[in-house]
């Protein structure tokens, strides 16, 4: 298992159990709360746990800091990069616990204030209730340094209105609070300031009544109006554009959409587009729109082979480049192989799409009887 940074202060999970309530706190704040193998072992603990006790009827999941997540802890997966599968077990442990998260049989809330970025955002969109502030800035970058969007994005953003779901996956675009909202990525739009009073008044509840819960989150919710100038407002050039059949016909596309007049904010994104991973854009755009037909569980399993095949480099190493330019050495100039889209060739795209050996697979039950089955203690992983 590659190493990870320890939070200095204590437990990077903090875990309370309030009368029937259950509050978890991410508790990474100097490294914005990212997701280390820890964190997740410890998080799908106590889910288990809180789902099955009886006396749990609520949970709650917030970030300590200025934070909710950051997503995943990249300088893990640099860390690990020459020890052949150094992460498998934190990845198979992620995907298995977001399947749980989308499905949890008990009301789940999560308070989002600052960064919630891709897996980071796992935690927060398949809540029962997730409410953001005026701070949230969501997005799911991974693209832009040769990775994809995983931890169920490929699901979620398949589902969004439009073509806005590639536009995310391929750009890394930001959304912030109220965009969040009216998108479908976030159920209420709560002030920061009353964010605490909030919670205490959830505290005060005692109670897992969905509709209780919703009554009371709507109390302290504003309604939402999204500025003209947003990106939500460009929904018709967006679907335009990212309803092409490829990345390149994407970029060609949005770039002669970003020569007429009104259209200034195209420039700065398609910048971004340009610079990122050629192999990342292709993958995510195929992940994405194969989600669109695929079931979560489905989507899950397919995201938990191209990780780990991304991982090891089967067709790029454009992910621990991206990692190194971006965090490591932070001179931003990656140097993408292949380098450009037109020699990402589908064929070799394909390799990391084929399905495993069945035992190799990610085990996640569609099956109620056997829900928390499927561990990585019990995979054919553990006991190689």
């Amino acid at each position: 298992m590659a190493q990870e940074t320890v939070n200095p202060d204590g437990e990077v999970v903090l875990a309370e159990e309030l009368g029937n309530a259950r509050v978890v706190t991410l508790n990474r704040p100097e490294q914005l709360n990212v997701i280390s193998s820890n964190v997740v072992k410890l998080l799908a603990a106590n889910l288990e746990k809180w789902e099955k006790d009886e006396n749990a009827k609520l949970v709650i999941i917030k970030g300590a800091g200025r934070a909710f997540s950051a997503g995943g802890d990249l300088k893990m997966f640099y860390d690990g990069r020459n020890s052949k599968d150094s992460c498998l077990e934190v990845v198979y442990r992620m995907y298995w616990l977001c399947n749980h998260i989308h499905t949890y049989k008990k009301p789940t809330v999560a308070l989002v204030h600052g960064i919630s970025m891709g897996g980071g955002a796992s935690l927060m969109a398949p809540m029962m209730f997730s409410v953001v502030t005026e701070k949230t800035v969501f997005a799911t970058p991974e693209a832009s340094i040769g990775y994809h969007t995983d931890c169920g994005f490929s699901y979620m953003l398949s589902r969004l209105p439009g073509r806005l779901g590639e536009y995310l996956g391929l750009t890394g675009a930001r959304l912030i609070g109220k965009e969040l909202v009216a998108a479908g990525l976030a159920t209420h739009f709560v002030p920061l300031e009353k964010l605490p009073e909030l919670e205490k008044h959830l505290l005060s509840l005692n109670t897992g009544d969905e509709a209780a819960v919703g009554s009371a989150i709507k109390e302290f919710s504003t309604d939402v109006q999204i500025d003209e100038e947003s990106i939500l407002k460009k929904h018709a050039i967006i679907d335009e554009c990212f309803s092409k059949n490829c990345v390149a016909e994407i970029i060609s596309s949005f770039e002669a959409e970003a020569g007429k007049e009104g259209n200034s904010w195209i420039m700065p994104v398609l910048k971004c587009l340009k610079r990122s991973s050629p192999t990342g854009l292709k993958v995510t755009l195929r992940s994405i729109r194969e989600g669109r037909k695929q079931t979560l569980s489905e989507c899950l399993k397919k995201e938990f082979r191209i990780t780990i095949n991304t991982l090891r480099t089967r067709i790029s190493g454009d992910v621990y480049e991206g990692i190194r330019s971006l965090t490591i050495d932070k001179d931003n100039s990656p140097k993408w192989d292949p380098p450009t889209l037109e020699k990402v060739e589908d064929e070799r795209v394909n390799l990391i799409f084929e399905p495993f050996e069945e035992e190799l697979e990610l085990k996640v039950s569609e099956n109620e009887l056997y829900r928390w089955d499927g561990k990585y203690e019990d995979s054919a992983y553990c006991h190689q």
